[in-house]
Formats: C-alpha cells, structure tokens, sequence
C-alpha cells in the first residue's frame, strides 16, 4: 500500500497504526523516513541489519537467517565497498549474491532472503516508510522489483510506504506493474459529518458542548483538513472557560490559530527556501490555491516560463510542489496560499523579481 495526500491529512498516523497492529500480530516492523540527505542503500542497509535483529538473536539465527545475513553483507559492501556501515557480525558475503553492482538486482536478492528466514520463522516483516516521494526513480523502481519478487514468491515481506500526491505517478514511472501490486488510497479532508465528530467528541467526554455557530466557523477555517482542526480544538478548548464553546470563543482564538499553524506548520517550509522559490511560490498564491500553469505564474513574475523553471522544478525537487496533470503544478501544503498572502503580502511589489541565482544557497 502506498498512501498519498497533501501535509497534515495523517498519512504518518495510519503508518504508526500499522505499525501497532502488526506488532500486535507478532510481525516484524521496521519503520524509516526517507530523506534526501541519506543515501537510500546505506538507509536499506540499517532497515535490513534492524529486521533480521528482531527475527531472532544472532545466537539463535536460522541456517536461512544466516544466509540472508551473508547477502546482507554482499549488498553493503557493494554499496559502500570503503566498509563504513560494517555490520560487525563476523559472516562472509554471500557470494553471486546482492554483489551486482545492479541495484534492483541486489535489492531483490536482500528482500528474498529476509522473506525466506521471516518464512522459516512463520512470521511476517513489514517496512513502513514515509516521504516515499524523495527516493530516485531508479530507488523505487529497485524497491518495487524487489517487492514484487517477493510477492511472486508468497514470501511474507511487504510495505506500506507514504508520500505526496505524485507518489502514484512515480510508482508508475518506476514500474509498469506498480499499479498491480500496490494499493493507492489517497488521504484528504475529512467530510463534514467526521469533521464535526473529531471535534465534538473528544469534549463530549468531558461534558463540554460546542455550539452550532461555533462549529460551523471552525469547519469554514479548517475546511476539513485533520491537521487544522486538531489545532483549532485544542487552542479553543485551552482559552473556552464555561461548558460550552461558543461562536465568540472560535472568533476571539483565530488570530492565535493562524499564529500556531505559521510557527509549527508554515513556516517550517518556506524557512527551506531561497528567496527566488518563495517570491516563486507568492505568485503562485496571488493566483489561489488551485493548480497553476507555468505559463501564469511567469505572468505574475514578469518573466517567462523558461527563466523561472529552474526554480520550479527545484520546488518539485524539495517537495513544496506537485505535479496533478501535466503542466500544472500545486501546493502540497494545504493553505499554503493564505499563509503566504497573509505573512507576505508585499512580498511582489517590493522585491525584485530575479532569474534564477544558481549559486544561491539552499
């Protein structure tokens, strides 16, 4: 499964739940977020050493265990012939194994023999990873070959990974048959009805009502979206004094919402871009917050797509960005208009507007 939606919908929280509930069935979980910051094979390199751990003690290891050990030290001394990440087991490489060279050749190797010990153990391992959207597309295409040999071995290893809305479209770039083998359940607002029941419920236990007004400007604020109402609930729920929360309450608390949700969830983003990306980005929210044409955005910059797409796919790159039809792109951050309307409003008539400095840092 690979669950896609923009920032704050909750895709960490259903892989946290997974995770408890594979645990609970006596599976081996091995939890990750993927950064660009850290090579992926040196990232799989831990995740493996971590997973054939939790099988059982290196005392204790199967014959299958062993060999899937032997593969693992193949794969990192392939990946990292200078032997910085050395597992320190004392066992030889596998030989004609996870040695390639070929990353999807060495990762499918390393996923069957893990799924052969975890088989001869009768239990299952799970790899739960976030920001999925940041692996290469050579990384995932070897992440979903390797999987789907293992699928096509009945051996019991499998993934439930997490990223943004192009996940579907990279997964598909990767492999072909990446639709076949995995599940895409996109995350996003919450409807009305389960809006209302995140807020209302958790009061209910402590005796405390919102009133009808009071709900209805929450809902209009948040339009749904998981992050913001839990913002909204607790910062209501901290300066509300009587047993019920009112309309007032909800007005009086929105400057304070507006200012958590910029130091916790806003500004984080945009603290990562160069001052070419965010001018980038302000024009882009003077047009709403809908997806937008490169063609419109350069209109508003006064320049052409061709200057700007520089800073364009460099946002795509970081994540600020994506791409739901060709030649359109969109915020991945929900509101992220407002936010940067309201923080910069000055922002494109007091700044010049700049080509693209590529010697500017990150």
């Amino acid at each position: 499964m690979l669950i896609t939606g923009l920032r704050g919908v909750g895709k960490t929280v259903l892989l946290n739940r997974f995770e408890n509930q594979a645990r609970n069935a006596n599976w081996v979980t091995v939890e990750a977020e993927i950064s660009k910051r850290e090579p992926f094979t040196s990232r799989m390199v831990q995740l493996a050493r971590r997973t054939l751990l939790q099988l059982d003690t290196k005392e204790r290891w199967s014959t299958r265990a062993r060999r899937a050990a032997g593969v693992l030290r193949s794969f990192e001394l392939t990946v990292n012939p200078e032997g910085k990440l050395t597992l320190g087991w004392g066992i030889e490489p596998e030989a004609g194994l996870g040695d390639s060279g070929q990353l999807t050749d060495d990762l499918t190797d390393l996923f069957v023999a893990i799924g052969e010990a975890a088989e001869e153990r009768k239990r299952g391992v799970i790899f739960l990873l976030d920001e999925v959207h940041f692996l290469e597309l050579y990384e995932l295409e070897a992440l979903v070959a390797a999987l789907h040999k293992t699928v096509q071995r009945s051996l019991p290893i499998t993934l439930v990974g997490a990223g943004l809305p192009q996940l579907p479209q990279l997964a598909g770039e990767a492999k072909s048959y990446a639709e076949r083998l995995f599940r895409f359940p996109i995350i996003g607002t919450l409807n009305p009805t389960d809006a209302l029941q995140a807020l209302q419920k958790p009061a209910l236990y402590a005796g405390i009502h919102y009133e009808p007004h009071a709900l209805e400007a929450v809902l209009d604020y948040t339009e749904g979206y998981p992050y913001f109402l839990q913002e909204y609930g607790k910062i209501v729920w901290d300066y509300a004094t009587g047993p019920q929360i009112t309309a007032i309450d909800v007005q009086h608390v929105a400057l304070l919402v507006d200012a958590k949700l910029d130091e916790s969830f806003f500004r984080v983003r945009t603290d990562r871009s160069t001052p070419t990306e965010l001018r980038y980005m302000r024009a882009m929210a003077e047009l709403g917050p809908l997806a937008q044409t490169a063609a419109d955005v350069a209109t508003i910059m006064n320049q052409t797509s061709t200057q700007l797409g520089a800073i364009r796919s460099r946002l795509i790159e970081k994540g600020m960005l994506y791409t739901p039809r060709y030649g359109l792109a969109a915020f991945t951050v929900p509101q992220f208009d407002r936010y940067l309307r309201r923080t910069w409003p000055d922002l494109l008539t007091t700044t010049p507007i700049e080509t693209e400095d590529p010697t500017e840092p990150e």
